[in-house]
């Protein structure tokens, strides 16, 4: 399967989040018009994904995928079953998409529960938005959602670069 860099709008920003789990790269411009998001997924090189079934003429050659609100698994689902995402799961970041890096925990003081700290696990952190993320309760169930839309398994913590927990 190829693998695919991803432009939205907020309409769909549960869907980004999702694929952002998965390691997908998928950029959000909230509020733009739809005209908007062909011209960024032409600059960079983006598949649109959109509710509207419009596809502006004079982009015709950027590459659109029209999804469905009312049912963000198939979306999810029919997206990690024709591309191939851009890192291993739990490698981005859900709010703002960028690549997560490893960080020892003695970076995060003061910035993370303590129990956290104490673990000794290292850390997850956004240079762009300075958020810490670390393999949690909400990992565990946004894993079994994923596996579960999925219907296979997703790589464990330590066998990707980043564990999330928001």
């Amino acid at each position: 399967m190829p693998e695919a860099r991803f432009v939205t709008d907020s309409s769909l920003e549960f869907v980004a989040r999702r694929l952002r789990f998965l390691g997908y790269d998928v950029a959000s411009r909230r509020g733009a018009r739809l005209e908007e998001l062909f011209e960024t997924a032409e600059r960079e090189g983006r598949v649109v994904l959109s509710l509207s079934a419009r596809h502006p003429r004079r982009f015709g050659a950027v590459p659109m995928l029209g999804l469905r609100r009312e049912d963000p698994e198939s979306a999810v689902r029919e997206i990690a079953g024709r591309f191939d995402p851009t890192g291993p799961p739990f490698s981005r970041c859900p709010e703002c998409n960028a690549a997560l890096q490893r960080r020892h925990p003695l970076e995060a003081r003061g910035e993370v529960p303590g129990r956290v700290l104490r673990s000794g696990r290292a850390l997850s952190f956004c240079p762009n938005c300075g958020k810490w993320y670390w393999d949690g309760t909400h990992v565990a169930r946004l894993r079994e959602w994923l596996e579960r839309v999925l219907a296979r398994s997703l790589a464990r913590p330590g066998e990707g670069p980043a564990d999330p927990a928001p």
